[in-house]
């Protein structure tokens, strides 16, 4: 009760920031505070909070990466920021998180460039209503907001130790979670069965990958940790927000409820704004394997805690990936 009075008002937490902080507020002191030429790479952010988080990251001096599977929109959101931000560099480039090939093809093509990598946020999302599968045959919701963030966040992770070395400037990876994540039951959640569902549940699926994300988030930050490398990774909720993930699935019932709930949703400002303040808040120097709502460190379920379970996760990831990426192409038809 006290929580939901706390956001309710939009009451400020130990960093300075609640509910009702947008993305431009968390960041306006940390202008001075950055480095020339920081690069950001960020998913999903052709829309709703990505874009805004694009948008606010640039206009605080950073070069912003937009990898993106409709190039079209991507090329508008970079029209729109450099219209506002005449001097930020924004790159867009092709990527379909839901595909392994692809994933591999946009991050050899990213290092090639030869640019830093500072920070990576993972936060494109998908619900699919009804079961589908990507072209790795599993399943699209856990394909695309937890697989394809695996192995995108595995291959750069050496690019970002690389770059904190040599500039000194500590790197973030930030996982885009949910506070459904906590519907996920520990029963149901076992590996085979989310790759290769034999019933499906679009908010089961979804809540499912969005633990996953913040399990991500615990496991490589023991191993960043173990490595003594100067990389920091966190997951997020940012909150309630009517982005497209929920426009594509609206009717009368969801528009009704979220009148009447509209005091507890958030802005698209307000939804970037943990995003913008754990990637660049010095606050939050050396903080790593935590979970942020609301600009502020927060609890999360008790499974999302089990380091066991985010070990093990880990590992059957990992096999599976390179299992499926080792395994030869099936000739084309002639």
């Amino acid at each position: 009760m006290k929580g939901t009075l706390r956001y309710l008002i939009g009451a400020a937490g130990p960093s300075g920031f609640g509910s009702n902080s947008t993305a431009e507020q968390v960041t306006e002191d940390c202008s001075s505070l950055i480095s020339p030429h920081l690069t950001a790479i960020i998913t999903g952010a052709t829309s709703g909070i990505g874009a805004e988080t694009a948008r606010v990251l640039a206009k605080r001096g950073l070069r912003i990466v937009i990898p993106a599977r409709d190039l079209k929109k991507a090329a508008e959101v970079k029209e729109r920021i450099q219209k506002e931000s005449p001097k930020s560099e924004i790159i867009v480039m092709d990527l379909d998180l839901s595909s392994f090939a692809s994933v591999k093809r946009f991050c050899s093509a990213f290092l090639s460039l030869g640019l830093p990598l500072n920070i990576l946020i993972n936060n494109a999302g998908k619900f699919s209503d009804s079961l589908e599968f990507s072209e790795d045959k599993f399943e699209m919701t856990f394909a695309t907001n937890y697989l394809g963030h695996f192995l995108l966040t595995e291959i750069l992770l050496e690019r970002m130790i690389e770059t904190a070395a040599e500039t000194g400037i500590e790197g973030r990876i930030i996982n885009v979670s949910s506070i459904i994540h906590s519907w996920a039951k520990k029963e149901a959640f076992q590996f085979n069965d989310m790759v290769k569902p034999k019933s499906y549940n679009g908010t089961r699926a979804y809540a499912q990958s969005k633990l996953a994300n913040i399990l991500h988030a615990k496991e490589v930050a023991r191993q960043l940790k173990a490595m003594n490398a100067r990389v920091t990774i966190n997951a997020v909720h940012p909150g309630i927000v009517k982005t497209g993930i929920i426009r594509d699935h609206k009717g009368l019932i969801t528009d009704s409820v979220f009148f009447l709930a509209s005091k507890l949703l958030k802005s698209t400002a307000q939804g970037a704004s943990t995003t913008c303040h754990v990637a660049l808040s010095p606050q939050l120097n050396g903080t790593s394997g935590k979970y942020f709502a609301d600009c502020n460190e927060s609890s999360c379920s008790v499974l999302a805690n089990d380091e066991k379970e985010a070990r093990k996760l880990w590992k059957q990831t990992r096999t599976l990936i390179y299992k499926r990426l080792c395994q030869p192409s099936s000739p084309k038809p002639v």
